[in-house]
């Protein structure tokens, strides 16, 4: 009996080995704040399938824990010494906000273009320093290269991820929700985006547009594209370049990703063509809600039929100023339900004893709740792909980025009422949590794209691990990329074909002529000659 269990025993060990012997190496570059959320829910469960998975971090990071033991758990950290602070860091993300909450509005659209030209030049500062620190890091890129990993999975927010990937000679996979004028799906992945009908983000445009709309989505192509490609120019391409030892540039880098995951899905997107290597995979961070804390779950109960009100604007946005917290709590405290809110900082002098305000709260668990009715949010991708999932409608105040656009798309399908930020009243925005809260119309529309959402294949997580996982069996993926990557620009709008059909068609129009005016020429000549007689 004994000789058995001790066999018994040696079998699972050797399955425990086999196991863990079978599964990938992974690099991650993450990016911030909401970004590294969803970008942690593959991580663990890639984790979860016995994956080993590494994290490249700056010592800067102003949101990743890398000190945390239960994230040590999970993840291994290789953390990376870099020549700028926290603050310095967390400080530039925070005046975007800042500028885009509280000054954009006040500036004409030419100030607006050359306020943020100057800070994606400062930003541009902190990607080169970052860049260095990781690919002039000799001892950082030896230990990469020792560890041998099958694939990389990174946030194009880390700008270099992508060339640390191709100078180690590994694949990689991108994963990110948009580019502004979608210029890197655009120039760098050749998917097609006809401004007839695909609206650039951040415009808040649905796929039937106006003349004018056109005309303003047209522009906006145009412009952005023009900007990114002098921007990489001048900075990123001249640095790829030199790191390569060759001419090289940020676009042919990240073009070179096996995978694309778009953290978006058809039950709000716009319908567009798409390349075989684009994979549409929003709410991959969605899960069902799990049980609330007692002292919560008990405040949650106390709202009786009313029912309660989740309010919350991310993970950015800690705090407001004085005026506008007080405008947005007055009208929560005008309502019937209890009301939680995501707020840190001085509580508003006009908060209602309805409103309970906390530093966190588990925003899934809560829009899971059936007693949840309303759901007053930023816009963010995150949150609103959760509002989804549990079939939440809401009232929609986006403050920076690409949350109108977030926030349109909920807007013209009868599930969200959106507000402005800045000359928001307070009966504006009780007047919406009533109609948000009383009226089923919004709750039906959000219960069908609910049930859109849902009904698929498979889950968006387990497709963006499918896809990471091919890549890590196969290497590459090269029978899903376009031929279009291996033309020039001359070839890819075919111009050579057309300068040649239209060579040929001006060619043959003047032999036509030519022939037409020689025939004339013959019949002419014999009346010519009878005059003459």
């Amino acid at each position: 009996m004994q000789r058995m269990q001790l066999l018994l025993s040696l079998a699972i060990s050797v399955l425990l080995l086999c196991r863990a012997s079978d599964g990938g190496r992974v690099l991650v570059f993450p990016g911030e704040y909401s970004h590294w959320l969803n970008m942690k829910s593959i991580m663990e469960e890639l984790v979860r399938r016995n994956h080993s998975v590494t994290v490249l971090v700056p010592a800067a990071s102003p949101s990743i824990n890398y000190n945390s033991s239960r994230e040590a758990a999970k993840f291994s950290f290789l953390v990376f010494e870099v020549p700028f602070s926290r603050v310095q860091f967390h400080g530039i993300f925070q005046e975007f906000i800042h500028f885009s909450m509280y000054e954009s509005h006040l500036l004409s659209p030419l100030q607006r273009f050359w306020w943020t030209c100057d800070w994606m030049q400062r930003m541009a500062d902190f990607w080169r320093l970052q860049c260095d620190s990781m690919l002039k890091n000799e001892r950082l890129m030896r230990t990469l290269r020792d560890t041998k990993f099958d694939v990389v999975l990174l946030d194009p927010m880390v700008v270099c991820g992508d060339l640390v990937a191709d100078v180690l000679g590994l694949p990689f996979i991108l994963s990110l929700r948009f580019s502004f004028g979608n210029v890197l799906e655009r120039h760098c992945g050749h998917a097609s985006a006809p401004p007839s009908y695909v609206p650039a983000v951040p415009l808040p445009y649905s796929d039937r547009m106006t003349f004018m709309e056109r005309l303003i989505n047209s522009v906006m192509y145009v412009g952005t594209s023009l900007v990114s490609e002098v921007v990489w120019k001048l900075t990123l391409d001249r640095y790829y370049s030199e790191i390569k030892g060759s001419p090289s540039g940020v676009c042919e880098s990240l073009g070179k990703a096996k995978i694309w995951l778009i953290r978006t899905f058809w039950d709000l997107e716009t319908p567009r063509p798409i390349p075989p290597n684009f994979q549409y995979v929003g709410g991959l961070h969605c899960k069902p809600a799990a049980k609330l804390p007692e002292e919560l779950e008990a405040f949650v109960q106390s709202s009786g039929e009313a029912g309660v009100v989740v309010v919350t604007f991310g993970s950015m946005v800690t705090n407001l100023t004085t005026e506008r917290a007080n405008v947005i709590a007055a009208a929560l405290g005008r309502i019937p339900q209890k009301v939680i809110w995501k707020y840190s900082g001085e509580a508003p002098a006009t908060v209602a004893a309805n409103t309970k305000l906390s530093d966190w709260i588990p925003q899934n668990d809560l829009l899971g709740h059936p007693k949840t009715r309303a759901f007053v949010t930023h816009g963010g991708t995150n949150g609103l792909y959760e509002a989804v999932y549990h079939g939440v409608p809401l009232v929609g105040i986006p403050l920076f980025g690409d949350q109108s656009d977030n926030l349109s798309r909920l807007s013209r399908r009868g599930a969200a009422i959106v507000l402005d930020f800045n000359h928001l009243t307070v009966d504006e925005l009780t007047e919406a949590l009533q109609a948000i809260s009383n009226q089923p119309t919004y709750r039906s529309r959000m219960q069908h794209l609910s049930a859109l959402h849902h009904d698929r294949p498979e889950s968006p997580l387990s497709t963006a691990l499918f896809w990471v996982e091919f890549v890590m069996r196969n290497g590459k993926a090269d029978h899903l990329r376009l031929a279009s990557r291996d033309l020039n620009w001359f070839q890819y709008h075919s111009l050579d074909t057309v300068s040649v059909l239209v060579a040929v068609l001006m060619a043959g129009s003047a032999i036509c002529w030519s022939v037409i005016h020689h025939l004339l020429q013959i019949c002419q000549q014999p009346g010519r000659r009878g005059k003459t007689d």
